[in-house]
């Protein structure tokens, strides 16, 4: 029987999920990875992973559909065995100034932000209460803390799972499981990749360190929090940001 923890990353194709998968299969956890639309970049990290710990897997879920990512729970469930450390990381932004904002841009960043976070730990808590461990880590965002400019509906979104993750802390902190959030400023990930040069500058000017963060400098934040060193530590917004928010 495989006693080894299995650690589920939403949006593990790329960017801080791919960094992500790496840091946790170094770990010696069995990695499931989920992807929806970079399937190509999915198998390329699914390559990877396996030759790092060869118990991996990655499935396709959209994560604002509550039956597709039921499915995938317990697909994972027959195929790997419970999740025990659940990373919800997949995220959209839609930025436009609030009075230009379509309600679709507002409506989906919401729905995959918060409500895909609120369906995956929603079907990973049951295993986690009766096994009395887990750890859930939510990735946000600075401007969940901060705001920003045409960003109403992303700082909405992780406000909104600081909130959540808070809340649930204080529920399941005493059956073993930690929830915590890392909170990223602005990381070279294709997120970042948009932003024209003019506004990189901008950017650059609001971050003391003077310089975008890379995904692997994210990553060992979370990979620290799945850890026994950390079993002290929920409830936490945890800020990688290059001094941003301060």
């Amino acid at each position: 029987m495989n006693t080894k923890k299995i650690a589920l990353i939403t949006g593990g194709s790329r960017g801080i999920g791919e960094a992500t998968a790496i840091r946790l299969a170094r770990l010696n956890y069995n990695i499931v990875i989920t992807y929806n639309s970079h399937e190509n970049d999915a198998n390329n990290v699914l390559d990877n992973i396996k030759k790092i710990n060869p118990d991996c897997m990655k499935i396709k879920c959209d994560v604002t559909n509550k039956e597709n990512v039921k499915e995938m729970f317990m697909k994972v469930e027959k195929d790997m065995g419970s999740v025990d450390i659940l990373v919800n990381n997949a995220g959209v932004i839609s930025d436009s100034l609030l009075l230009r904002m379509k309600d679709e841009q507002f409506e989906f960043t919401m729905q995959t932000n918060m409500f895909g976070t609120y369906y995956c730990t929603k079907n990973a808590l049951p295993s986690m209460i009766k096994n009395r461990w887990g750890r859930i880590i939510n990735v946000s965002s600075v401007v969940g803390l901060r705001g920003n400019m045409g960003q109403s509906n992303y700082s909405a979104s992780k406000a909104a799972v600081h909130g959540f993750s808070q809340s649930l802390a204080k529920e399941v902190a005493k059956r073993g499981i930690t929830v915590n959030v890392v909170a990223p400023g602005y990381i070279k990930t294709a997120t970042s990749d948009v932003l024209n040069e003019k506004q990189k500058e901008t950017v650059l000017t609001w971050i003391p360190q003077g310089r975008f963060g890379e995904p692997d400098e994210v990553a060992p934040t979370i990979a620290f929090l799945t850890t026994k060193e950390a079993d002290y530590i929920t409830g936490t917004i945890i800020r990688v940001d290059g001094g941003m928010a301060i």
